[in-house]
């Protein structure tokens, strides 16, 4: 099994995160068709101009957790090994077991993602969204988080500190969203 060992690292932003993200989408659509009420791009990635880790954060949507148990059964088809919430109530985090993951029949490796799935009234669902609207309507808030972001890979090694280190510029952005 594959747990990714991601380099701390924030590049600028790729204009091809959003390609990888659309071809990875038809992935699960075709896969989990029904199950899925939608699929959103989120996380720094997904807004343009955005230095980011190159990591590819995707929620798919379900209705509500009465579909999760076929949806982690269908992802596992794919590859994909469910970690739990990780803390984080509303929102399960899958794992890739390796590097060509999601299977879709190529043999090719994927980029590297992170796969959340969130039933549709999710409080974190609406947290990722409302961030990601957040930055792309506000070029000003998009530059301080990118200065942020790139300071704190510099000075961490870890994710975990990375992490904790933007949680107030992100918290006090979702509060004034509110």
């Amino acid at each position: 099994m594959l747990r990714e060992q991601e380099e701390l690292v924030v590049v600028e932003y790729d204009p091809e995160w959003p390609e990888i993200f659309d071809r990875l989408k038809e992935i699960y659509l075709d896969h989990l068709g029904d199950l899925v009420v939608d699929i959103e791009h989120v996380g720094s990635t997904a807004v343009q101009g955005l230095c980011a880790k190159p990591y590819i954060d995707i929620d798919i949507v379900i209705e509500n957790y009465s579909d999760f148990e076929e949806t982690r059964d269908r992802l596992s088809e794919l590859g994909y090994s469910h970690e739990g919430d990780l803390g984080i109530e509303g929102r399960e985090a899958f794992f890739r077991r390796d590097k060509k993951v999601p299977w879709d029949g190529t043999g090719r490796e994927k980029h590297g993602h992170h796969l959340y799935v969130c039933p549709k009234d999710s409080r974190e669902l609406k947290r990722h969204k409302a961030l990601r609207d957040h930055l792309k309507e506000h070029p000003k808030d998009k530059k301080r988080y990118c200065k942020l972001k790139k300071r704190l890979a510099r000075k961490h090694d870890d994710g975990e500190s990375y992490t904790r280190g933007k949680t107030e510029f992100i918290e006090k952005i979702l509060e004034n969203r509110s």
